[in-house]
C-alpha cells in the first residue's frame, strides 16, 4: 500500500493530507493548540481516528500513539550520532533513518512493515509511505507524523 504524506503550504498549525496512488484522500491531519505538538488524524469522512501528542519535559522528543482514544505506542528519538534512531515502544517494531534523515524503515524483527522516503523538491515536506499490510496504515502514519514532529522539534523539519 503507498500512501503520499504532504504538508500543507498555508497553515498556522500543522496540517497535512495523506493521499492515496490515485490521489485520492485517505487521512486529513489537523494540528491542535498545545504545548508541544498534537495532531489529530481524521479519515476521508472527517471521523477522528487518532492522536499523536508530544510529551513535553523529555530532554529528546518522545510522542504518544493514540489509536480511538486508547494508548497504542510511544516514540521517543534516541541520542545517537550519523543515523538518527527512535524507541518505539508498540507492536515490538523497530525504526531507523539514514544518515540525511530523508529515509527510514519500520521493522518488526526481520520483516519490513514500512518505508518512508522524503521526497526533494517540493515547498512543503512530502513523504512516501509503502506500507506491506493495509491494516497498519493508521499505526504507520502516526510513526511518520512523530517523526516528522520530532525533527521539527529538534529544528530539522
Amino acid at each position: 500500500m503507498q500512501l503520499l504524506f504532504r504538508q500543507r503550504l498555508f497553515s498556522w498549525l500543522d496540517s497535512y493530507d495523506i493521499f492515496d496512488r490515485d490521489g485520492n484522500t485517505v487521512y486529513t491531519v489537523k494540528g491542535q493548540l498545545s504545548w508541544g505538538h498534537r495532531l489529530q488524524i481524521y479519515d476521508a469522512g472527517g471521523q477522528a481516528l487518532g492522536t499523536v501528542q508530544e510529551k513535553m519535559f523529555h530532554w529528546l522528543p518522545t510522542f504518544e500513539l493514540y489509536s480511538h482514544g486508547r494508548l497504542v505506542g510511544v516514540l521517543s528519538k534516541e541520542l545517537t550520532f550519523l543515523r538518527p534512531k527512535f524507541h518505539l515502544d508498540c507492536n515490538g517494531w523497530t525504526v531507523e533513518g539514514n544518515l540525511w534523515e530523508w529515509e527510514y524503515r519500520v521493522m518488526d524483527g526481520p520483516c519490513q512493515v514500512m518505508t518512508l522516503s522524503k521526497e526533494l523538491w517540493n515547498w512543503t515536506d512530502t513523504y512516501l509511505m509503502e506500507i506491506a499490510r493495509p491494516e497498519d496504515a493508521l499505526l504507520c502514519l502516526m510513526i511518520v507524523l512523530a517523526i516528522d514532529a520530532a525533527k521539527c522539534s529538534q529544528g530539522k523539519g
